[in-house]
């Protein structure tokens, strides 16, 4: 009998314990979501400094990228090894130029090739780079403009994503 009264007792406590943890979870959840939101109008109100334009990108960015070349991804006709390396240099315009060297299994297909490309900056610092006659990315790009991430998005079964970080500002 008394060990059914320590179970009661246990249970009973169990219960008042309970009742505080849902209470404090979603608590915590309300202030998580109501700073996201502040935090996200802040972002885009266009006066804070997370919000980007072109001119968020100026001067010249590294990069270097390696993976496999899918086709019909550069005339290739098999999965591919692939590389890249080069440097980008964005004129704050929505204009630049692209110095590159590319392999393609063994073969350097391009070799300190010079070419120019146009790039959109969205206020929520996505944006897109379109290399004339070449490949198209998406862009990922930090409020402060230093770096961003690029993914391929054309041509079908290009390969490459990286992280681009500004050098020098010109």
């Amino acid at each position: 009998m008394q060990l059914h009264g320590q179970n009661a007792h246990v249970s009973a406590g169990s219960r008042l314990l309970r009742r505080p943890i849902p209470l404090a979870i979603a608590t915590a959840l309300v202030a998580i979501a109501v700073l996201t939101f502040s935090a996200t109008l802040t972002a885009s109100d266009g006066k804070g400094q997370g919000e980007c334009n072109v001119a968020t990108l100026r001067g010249r960015y590294l990069f270097a990228n390696f993976g496999t070349a899918l086709p019909p991804a550069f005339g290739v006709t098999v999965p591919t090894p692939a590389a890249d390396a080069g440097f980008n240099i964005f004129n704050g315009d929505g204009t630049g130029t692209a110095t590159v060297t590319v392999r393609i299994g063994t073969t350097i297909v391009l070799e300190n090739f010079v070419t120019p490309f146009t790039y959109t900056v969205n206020a929520d610092c996505t944006g897109s780079q379109v290399v004339t006659n070449g490949p198209a990315f998406g862009l990922f790009i930090a409020p402060d403009g230093e770096e961003f991430a690029a993914i391929a998005t054309d041509p079908p079964g290009n390969y490459p994503s990286s992280i681009h970080r500004r050098v020098a500002r010109h």
